[in-house]
């Protein structure tokens, strides 16, 4: 299967990858619906009830404390360096990612687009102003139940993307055009189930572009995949690396 994929890469112009969670358990940030993970504690807060509810805020910034703790410290693993290796090389045009924890451009990547919103900051609803999360941590740490923003009361949220919150749509249109040029598309770490984002790789499919899935688990596009791999992401990426000859 390595062989197959360092192939498919060798001969496409505009590979894409398409990231989700998994590429990341291996740097220690839980999937969050994995047994242990955040959501396994919390239902996750909507959107409109984070503008309208107070519980619903708190709640929101419980469970965004507990999990700053988690993706505080990570590091790229050898997924996201391999995914930056491709790239560097001329053979990745770029990183479509559900992820939010900022590893893909720690590890070198330079076109990543996150479809999910970043961790790596948060805003104010009302003025827009930006705030280091660390900052944000130390009001939540400190007792905090619901930060606001210092220059106008208004609240704040992290520039993650909640459920029932539209996607950035210039993200996502982007995302749409690289599929539908690309020749062949790797879905990585994506349970492929969490819409719109998962339908990028069947559109991308459907426009005859080849389809590869690197998860550990089964998703519900293997059945038009050309190659599925079930072994770590991380030890993949690389042996596909080397096989390509690149460092």
């Amino acid at each position: 299967m390595i062989d197959k994929i360092a192939g498919y890469l060798s001969q496409s112009n505009k590979a894409v990858a398409f990231t989700g969670a998994g590429i990341s358990t291996e740097s220690g940030i839980p999937d969050f619906r994995s047994p242990g993970g955040v959501w396994s504690r919390y239902q996750p807060v909507l959107f409109q009830d984070f503008l309208t509810s107070g519980d619903a805020r708190r709640q929101y910034w419980q469970m965004k404390k507990e999990a700053y703790r988690e993706l505080k410290g990570a590091k790229p693993n050898s997924g996201h360096r391999a995914l930056a290796a491709l790239e560097a090389a001329g053979k990745l045009a770029a990183v479509i990612t559900q992820n939010i924890d900022g590893l893909h451009q720690d590890a070198g990547s330079k076109r990543v687009l996150e479809l999910h919103g970043t961790s790596r900051y948060c805003i104010c609803l009302k003025c827009d102003a930006r705030y280091d999360p660390d900052l944000v941590q130390e009001r939540l740490e400190s007792g905090v139940e619901v930060p606001l923003c210092d220059k106008c009361g208004g609240l704040l949220k992290s520039a993650t993307i909640s459920f029932g919150q539209q996607l950035p749509q210039d993200v996502l249109s982007e995302a749409l055009d690289l599929c539908l040029q690309t020749d062949l598309i790797l879905a990585i770490g994506s349970s492929l189930v969490v819409e719109p984002a998962a339908s990028l790789p069947l559109q991308a499919k459907q426009n005859g572009g080849r389809l590869v899935i690197i998860n550990k688990t089964e998703t519900p596009l293997d059945d038009l995949a050309d190659v599925i791999v079930r072994e770590p992401i991380g030890e993949t990426l690389t042996r596909v690396v080397h096989d390509l000859g690149l460092h």
